[in-house]
């Protein structure tokens, strides 16, 4: 066997931050578009919706009503910061910066870093700006200064917070902030609200239903009080603070290549292929990064010529659940940057 590579591929359609990385669009190639430029207030709408997901267009619809400066049409750190670079200088700074793009635990931010690179990771985000893909930002920025990712649950990722406040900091550093929630945009009782997210896993296409599925889930959050059963059932808001939820599915995908195809193994059911995967020390370290156990995944392999293909699929079941005011639970928490149970802040 030689040339083992492992090739991942991340193939998601799903809904709000669910969605994937938008494909090169007239949209993207006509330039952004820029509204009322005449605030120190901007908002980078980047991405657009695909299939029935409105969660760009309902954050365009929230921010225009703020009267804020609205820019579509940029999809990397790379081109916001030469954006920010010809629209500001030292006398003119940024009082907020809002960038709106998807992102989940598992496949980093949609936000590129630069236009054709890589999604941004705390690896990309560091190879990019050691192979001098980003540019410097010049002005605009001032101590109090705050970028606002709108970014979901890309506030337990502090590394990559601090990777992005750096890419950010011009002569002075900026406040950053990102929630460790889930962003949503036009819900049916908030305009702009917080969801705490929980998850669950099964084969793709394998599903054992929400009774069973229910019970997983109680089983992992015992002490929260949910009806994991009608959540699951459900796909939007039903009523205020109701939990649903939504699904999405993970791809990896692994090319081995040998001498010869005389010496590939067999891999004829489930558990030959897991246990192939779990013997080779990078395919068990990939999975390990993504924290995902080997038996979620539904496991198919075929043989082309000299190569075995080994693919391998999980279903990620997300159930939301609306952040309340602790004080009133007939409305949503307010979505305030100076709350530290809301946001984290670098």
């Amino acid at each position: 066997m030689k040339n083992l590579f492992s090739i991942i591929l991340f193939l998601v359609v799903v809904v709000g931050c669910k969605q994937p990385f938008p494909k090169t669009s007239e949209m993207a190639l006509a330039g952004p578009i820029v509204a009322n430029l005449a605030t120190t207030f901007v908002v980078f709408i980047a991405g657009f919706d695909e299939g029935d997901s409105a969660y760009y267009d309902n954050a365009k619809r929230y921010y225009e009503e703020k009267d804020m400066t609205l820019v579509e049409g940029l999809f990397s750190i790379e081109e916001i910061i030469s954006w920010l670079n010809q629209h500001s200088n030292p006398e003119a700074v940024y009082d907020e910066i809002h960038i709106v793009t998807h992102s989940n635990p598992w496949l980093g931010m949609s936000l590129k870093t630069f236009k054709k690179g890589e999604r941004i990771t705390v690896r990309t985000l560091e190879q990019a700006k050691a192979n001098n893909k980003i540019p410097t930002l010049e002005n605009g920025i001032k101590q109090d200064t705050k970028i606002i990712f709108h970014s979901c649950g890309l506030g337990q990722n502090q590394k990559l917070l601090k990777e992005l406040k750096h890419a950010f900091t011009a002569e002075q550093a900026p406040k950053v902030y990102a929630s460790p929630f889930f962003n949503v945009f036009g819900g049916k009782y908030a305009p702009h609200y917080l969801a705490k997210p929980y998850y669950n896993f099964y084969p793709t296409a394998e599903s054992k239903g929400p009774a069973i599925l229910a019970i997983e889930f109680n089983n992992l959050y015992d002490k929260t009080d949910i009806d994991w059963r009608n959540a699951i059932e459900n796909r939007q808001e039903t009523t205020l603070g109701e939990a649903y939820s939504y699904k999405f599915n993970i791809p990896v995908d692994w090319v081995v290549t040998f001498d010869s195809n005389s010496v590939i193994p067999e891999l004829n059911d489930t558990e030959a292929i897991m246990d192939f995967v779990s013997e080779s020390s990078e395919m068990a370290e990939t999975l390990y990064r993504l924290k995902i156990p080997l038996e979620k995944y539904r496991w198919r392999s075929e043989i082309r010529g000299n190569m075995l293909i080994i693919k391998g699929k999980t279903t990620v079941l997300c159930v939301l659940e609306p952040i309340l005011d602790a004080t009133d639970t007939n409305e949503y928490r307010n979505v305030s940057l100076a709350d530290s149970h809301s946001y984290q802040i670098l």
